[in-house]
């Protein structure tokens, strides 16, 4: 071996390898962004269904994500994040901390109408724990929220902010659950979400704009 090819290989492979990421994080962005795509018109689809929408091999989808499971992770994070940007401009916007609130949960709800492949996530091995994590920016907000109406006078001011927001998310759960059971239908959900809502924070609060 030469000292020229010595010295050219270990530049050839540094080169490389920064490609071979660049490529490999390429191929995986748009393996979830089909997944995302497809799973909120089929919330049972595959891996190989996946893969087919991504215009790649199965063998690669699972390189990238390894399971199922994990893909649905991964989903759930991409849809958390298109939630925190919209409730980030919605928070920015102002206004009374009701409007505000009920604006926060009309986010969360049309994302979660869009993508129904969220009721999937309990089921994962992973999901309790991670879509805990996921609601922990959401709780704080709805701390907030709730802490200003509570000083203003437009929510109850007894019950402990901590409460009324375990209160009002847990109604979210339930809405979600029995629309996923096909008791409700979306809208129906949507609307008895709010009149719940509405109902545990008490308080002074016009009736806001549907």
């Amino acid at each position: 071996m030469t000292a020229s090819e010595t010295d050219e290989t270990p530049g050839d492979s540094s080169q490389a390898r920064p490609r071979r990421r660049a490529d490999a994080e390429r191929s995986r962005v748009a393996t979830l962004d089909a997944a995302v795509r497809l799973l909120a018109e089929r919330p049972d689809a595959g891996m190989a269904a996946v893969a087919a929408a991504a215009g790649v091999t199965r063998q690669t989808v699972y390189a990238h994500f390894g399971s199922r499971d994990a893909l649905l992770d991964a989903v759930a994070d991409r849809i958390t994040d298109q939630a925190m940007a919209a409730m980030d401009e919605a928070e920015e916007n102002g206004g009374p901390a009701l409007d505000q609130l009920l604006q926060l949960q009309d986010i969360g709800w049309r994302l979660f109408e869009r993508n129904p492949v969220l009721l999937q996530l309990g089921s994962t091995r992973t999901g309790a724990a991670a879509d805990q994590a996921r609601h922990e920016p959401v709780t704080a907000r709805l701390t907030r929220l709730i802490e200003r109406g509570q000083a203003s006078g437009a929510f109850d001011p007894a019950p402990p902010a901590t409460w009324l927001v375990a209160a009002v998310t847990a109604l979210g759960h339930a809405a979600g659950d029995e629309v996923g059971a096909h008791r409700m239908s979306a809208q129906e959900g949507a609307t008895w979400l709010r009149t719940a809502t509405l109902a545990v924070l008490g308080g002074r609060h016009r009736n806001p704009a549907s």
